[in-house]
Order: structure tokens, then C-alpha cells, then sequence
């Protein structure tokens, strides 16, 4: 199926398992409104691809540990002609300049840590006693920049008129994982700096607290598009190329936005803001294309509902079909890694996927490989008439996490 329409506040689009659906159900019954985009898959508390509309109230886990993870492309003057002979070249000067990995800073010497970002005066708002703030400030200005690990990328693509794209993915780091671990720590009773078991924290805007969270959150997505912006650059740098284009936005995040007359927090959990002619950057996988699209424009009057229903979102992604321990197998860490149950692909399949496709890879594991997702095509099929795409990109490198882990060339 394409389109489920459940109720008038539930809008659903492709197929979907049981456990996802029964996820979005539990969303549903606190929020306005909800809607699942077809990438999505089953999350901790929301499900990944989920949309829900909220009235004066934010979602602590709706958006997520990652706050303001999302997309960046950048469309640049080269063509494939210009590059071609050098990709292997351009791969390993990513892999060695952009930092990658858990818990990684930034190494670059022209790193934005003087950025306005660090002078906001939401900082305020984290107690300075006992160096709190210091520490958090330390953690946010030495990772910014920096990529983190799962499926967080650097991307050169080529269009359908072989010119070059470059392609980023992933969030507020450390920094964004603090601040939804801190609050969701807050609403239990507890003080900064502790911990506790993730749950569903809604936080009524008019509070303290609500406004506490909000006021971080936002800071948050100031901080993720600095640092995406200045991987996105620094990629385009080591290409030698000029910035014609930038496609930009986050997709864990919440919005103030009017619907049918009324304001609401729409909280955005893995899906893509596509209000009409909003553009986009969605990737697929490692292996696959990715895409340019928009928010349909001028639709007609049953496309314009569709849009509507679905919160004015689409997918972020191709969405997983398998689980990382599914598809990877699991395995010991540290310096004798040894693999306990083997997943359901090897590296072989990968490598000929990879190699059909004529990718260059540097890092990236078993757990991200493109038969562990399902085909973006298909995805983008069931988001129905609600979006256009305006560039297709082909990807001639991927860069990730993972460096040692399986380099095909």
C-alpha cells in the first residue's frame, strides 16, 4: 500500500511492521496529530520517520539524543570530467581531514570553535557553578565539525548532468545527546549532569522547564548547522571547487508551525520538512542514489490535503529493513574483536554491491550497508505526489566512521 489513513489524526505512508505502527499508536494518543513518513522504522519511544504535532507542549524523546541531525548538499562548479581521475586521491584527503567516530573532536586547525554560536546567551541557562557549563562548552567547541559514528557521512556525488555534489549527514554530537539526557534527567527530579533511563518526557512550553529545553534545543540547531556547514565546506575545499547551491535543514527537530488555523510544536523524528518549494538533501545508503527534492508546488487540491496530513514532511532517508546486529552480526570489542554470530551480510556482499556500483568506500561497516536499507526509489514512490525530485546523485565516494574496519578499493 501506499497511503494508510488510519483516523484523521493518523496518516501514514508505505508498509510498515506491527511494532512500528503500535509505536506510532502510543505517540498518537499524547500528541495533536501524527504522521509516519515510508522510511520509517520502529525507534525508542517515537518511531523513526514519525511526525507528531503537539499543542503547547515538545517531546523530549520525539526529537531525539541527536538533536538537529540533518542534511547538508552542497551543488559545486565541477564536473565528474574534472575529478574523475582523482577519486581515490579526494577519498583518502576526506578520511584523513574530517574527523569521524564516538566521542571525536575536531582535529583541524581552522575548526569554527570561535563561532557566535559559543557567545549565545542560552548557554545562560546551564548552572555555571561546579564548571557545568565549562564542560559542556569544552565538549560542544571540540566536536564541532567533527562527524560522529552509525550512519553519519561525507558523500561526493555526481547529478544527472555529472555535476558534483558533496553530501553531509549527522547532528549536534555530544553536545545535542547532553542536553536531551539532561532534560529528560530534569523532568524525574534529578540535577545536571545525571542520568536516567530514557522514557517520554513532554515538557509544557509554558514551564521552566519547556522553556529551558527549547531555548537549548534551538541552540542545538544553531550548533548542527555550524558544524555540517563547515564539513560541507572543507569537503569542497579539498575538491578545489566553488559553492554554487546549499540545501539545508534539520530532521530531529521541533517547529513552531501553523496547521489548518492553528499553532502547533511539530516534532520531526527522522522525516524532512517539505512545506511547498522547500528543498531537501535525502540520502539513500552507502551504495545507492540520493536525492534533491521539494515540497510539491501548486498542487492540486487532494495533493495539497496529502501534504497537509503528512505535517508538510517526507522521508530523511531510505530507512532500515534490518537491525545493525542483524545485518552485521555480533562481536567483542577492543583489541581482540571477535564475532560471535555472524549477521546476514558479509563483507563480500558488500564489496561486489560496492563494486557493481563503482563507489569508492573509506570506513563503513557491515551494519551500513546498503542491504541492510530498503531502495529509496520505492521509498520516495509511496510518499506519493507530495514532493518532486529536481536532481537524482549518483555516489562516487562515501566516507564514515570506521576507517579499519573494511576499505574496498
Amino acid at each position: 500500500m501506499d497511503i494508510l489513513e488510519t483516523s484523521e489524526a493518523e496518516y501514514i505512508f508505505g508498509s510498515h511492521d506491527e511494532k512500528t505502527l503500535t509505536q506510532l499508536a502510543d505517540v498518537a494518543s499524547r500528541a495533536e496529530k501524527v504522521a509516519l513518513m515510508a522510511d520509517g522504522h520502529l525507534g525508542y519511544i517515537m518511531p523513526i520517520g514519525g511526525v507528531a504535532a503537539y499543542d503547547k507542549k515538545i517531546s523530549v524523546a520525539g526529537v531525539g539524543y541527536d538533536i538537529a541531525c540533518g542534511n547538508a548538499a552542497i551543488k559545486t562548479n565541477l564536473y565528474l570530467e574534472d575529478i574523475e581521475g582523482k577519486l581515490t586521491e579526494i577519498a583518502n584527503q576526506i578520511a584523513r581531514t574530517i574527523d569521524f567516530g564516538v566521542g571525536r573532536g575536531n582535529s583541524n586547525k581552522d575548526a569554527p570553535v570561535n563561532d557566535p554560536v559559543f557567545k549565545d546567551e542560552a548557554w545562560q541557562i546551564v548552572p555555571k557553578k561546579k564548571g557545568v557549563r565549562e564542560r559542556l562548552l569544552n565538549k560542544a567547541k571540540s566536536q564541532i565539525g567533527s562527524v560522529g559514528s552509525g550512519n553519519h557521512y561525507v558523500d561526493v556525488f555526481a547529478d544527472e548532468n555529472e555535476q558534483i555534489w558533496v553530501g553531509v549527514h549527522f547532528g549536534s554530537r555530544g553536545f545535542g545527546h547532553t542536553i536531551a539526557s539532561t532534560f529528560m534527567a530534569l523532568a524525574q527530579g534529578k540535577g545536571w549532569e545525571e542520568r536516567t533511563n530514557s522514557a517520554e518526557t513532554l515538557l509544557d512550553l509554558d514551564s521552566a522547564l519547556g522553556q529551558g529545553y527549547w531555548a537549548m534545543m534551538q541552540l542545538a540547531g544553531r550548533y548542527a548547522y555550524v558544524g555540517r556547514e563547515w564539513v560541507a565546506r572543507k569537503t569542497v575545499e579539498i575538491l578545489g571547487a566553488k559553492e554554487l547551491e546549499l540545501v539545508h535543514n534539520h530532521h530531529n527537530f521541533a517547529w513552531k508551525e501553523e496547521h489548518n488555523g492553528k499553532e502547533y510544536i511539530v516534532v520531526r523524528k527522522g522525516a524532512t520538512p517539505a512545506f511547498p518549494g522547500q528543498k531537501g538533501f535525502v540520502g539513500g545508503s552507502m551504495g545507492d542514489n540520493a536525492v534533491i527534492l521539494r515540497g510539491k508546488v501548486a498542487a492540486k487540491a487532494n495533493v495539497l490535503a496529502k501534504q497537509e496530513n503528512a505535517l508538510f514532511s517526507t522521508v530523511h532517508g531510505a530507512g532500515r529493513v534490518m537491525s545493525r546486529t542483524k545485518a552485521a552480526g555480533k562481536r567483542t570489542w577492543g583489541k581482540k574483536s571477535r564475532l560471535l554470530k555472524p549477521g546476514l551480510i558479509s563483507d563480500l556482499m558488500l564489496y561486489e554491491w560496492l563494486q557493481e556500483q563503482k563507489v569508492i568506500l573509506r570506513g563503513g561497516g557491515l551494519d551500513e550497508a546498503p542491504q541492510a536499507y530498503r531502495r529509496l526509489p520505492e521509498v520516495l514512490a509511496a510518499q506519493d505526489d507530495t514532493i518532486e525530485i529536481l536532481h537524482t546523485l549518483k555516489p562516487l565516494i562515501v566516507v564514515m566512521e570506521g576507517r579499519k574496519k573494511f576499505n574496498p578499493e
